[in-house]
């Protein structure tokens, strides 16, 4: 950071290398929008560069200083349209995701992609706060602590949102059980939030 705040175009590349996947990654999920996380991306290292000198290495890592840039851009987009973002069925996935079986077995590949489509569009019908609270916790690992930082609130209201945004996901996959048919509905809810 030191050597891209004096002008090293180098360093800011090396910067943009290791943690452009990871600021996109986080946009996307939280836009459901290819388009908009790509937006977001160049966003967020335009304004590092910019800002090099904002960046507190006391108070927060590289990383989640990089996902609270990403979140106040990504909530500015989204709010305007009344906090909710809609999810483009033909861009799911298209093989993206790396396969975590080794055989392949087309109908549970078929089922696995189904309900990743059905958990991402649940998770974009999510409140904002709620949905970056998955998004950061459970997809990006982050501990709490980290969450806390990046969004800016108490520990507590981390935990709190979380519990809340697991407990509606599980609600919308036992609300899609019935069509499952008998005896299927508590493994929909636990393969939902697989």
């Amino acid at each position: 950071m030191q050597r891209m705040g004096q002008g090293d175009r180098d360093a800011f590349a090396e910067l943009f290398r290791l943690h452009q996947a990871t600021v996109f990654r986080f946009a996307r999920q939280m836009s459901g929008s290819r388009d908009v996380a790509e937006d977001i991306t160049q966003d967020v290292f335009v304004a590092l560069l910019r800002q090099a000198d904002r960046f507190d290495p006391r108070r927060a890592s590289l990383t989640t200083y990089l996902y609270g840039i990403s979140r106040n851009l990504v909530l500015r987009r989204l709010r305007p349209r009344s906090g909710q973002a809609t999810l483009d069925l033909d861009d799911v996935d298209h093989g993206r995701t790396p396969a975590l079986v080794v055989e392949s077995d087309p109908p549970t590949d078929i089922d696995r992609a189904s309900d990743l489509a059905r958990l991402r569009r649940r998770m974009l019908a999510l409140p904002l706060r709620h949905r970056e609270v998955i998004v950061l916790c459970e997809l990006h690992e982050l501990t709490y602590e980290e969450a806390a930082r990046v969004v800016r609130c108490p520990v507590g209201t981390i935990r709190s949102r979380l519990n809340r945004a697991r407990r509606a996901l599980i609600e919308q996959c036992h609300a899609d059980a019935p069509h499952t048919g008998v005896g299927q509905h508590e493994r929909a809810g636990r393969r939902c939030l697989a």
